[in-house]
């Protein structure tokens, strides 16, 4: 046992550490409201990631994954997010909020965001399913070993949010340029709105 979740560490941090939707979403957030708005942000991607591996310890998740009507509604609504958060970007570049300009954004950053990423992104479900499965010893609960390791990859992700939001204070001089921050503003856009786009067509 012992050695497979030794596997599973290593797998699942390799995991981790690509870049996503929700890496971004988290990024963005600190750009528009500094470490506080992607702290926020990032605790709704925890608990976001929380409901999805619940879900798969269930059993919800592989229903989700064998409907192919609840699978694409999902797909494309999450789509559809991406793509507005893209679009947002891209609308307020290079802006430094304000403040009291916090609690105005609908979905963007805070944690509404963190969740609603995570959530609407079916992928992370199938992920689960998938994934989680092939590391449950041949004779063990797959309720109790799922969530053990859905807790470990959570654990996992919120140490990678830790690291990237404590590095955040150093960049944040860098990031506050004007002309950077329509820079980081369009490259999030264009790559938001790609993984909308790439998440509906698929």
């Amino acid at each position: 046992m012992l050695l497979t979740v030794l596997a599973f560490v290593g797998a699942a941090t390799l995991i981790v550490l690509l870049p996503g939707p929700d890496t971004l979403v988290v990024v963005r957030s600190i750009l528009r409201g500094g470490r506080r708005q992607g702290t926020l942000t990032a605790l709704g991607n925890l608990c976001g990631l929380t409901v999805w591996v619940v879900a798969a310890a269930l059993g919800l998740a592989a229903v989700l994954e064998a409907s192919e009507v609840g699978y694409a509604v999902l797909r494309i609504v999450g789509a559809c997010y991406l793509v507005f958060l893209g679009v947002q970007a891209w609308r307020t570049r290079g802006h430094v909020e304000q403040p009291v300009d916090r609690g105005r954004g609908l979905l963007g950053t805070g944690f509404r965001a963190g969740v609603l990423t995570n959530l609407l992104n079916p992928k992370v479900g199938v992920f689960f399913v998938t994934f989680l499965p092939g590391f449950v010893p041949e004779g063990s609960s797959v309720l109790w070993v799922t969530l053990l390791f859905g807790s470990i990859f959570i654990v996992l992700t919120a140490a990678y949010w830790v690291l990237l939001l404590g590095l955040a204070g150093r960049v944040t001089g860098w990031m506050s340029t004007p002309r950077i921050r329509r820079r980081l503003d369009t490259a999030t856009a264009a790559v938001l709105v790609a993984f909308g786009v790439r998440l509906a067509t698929e």
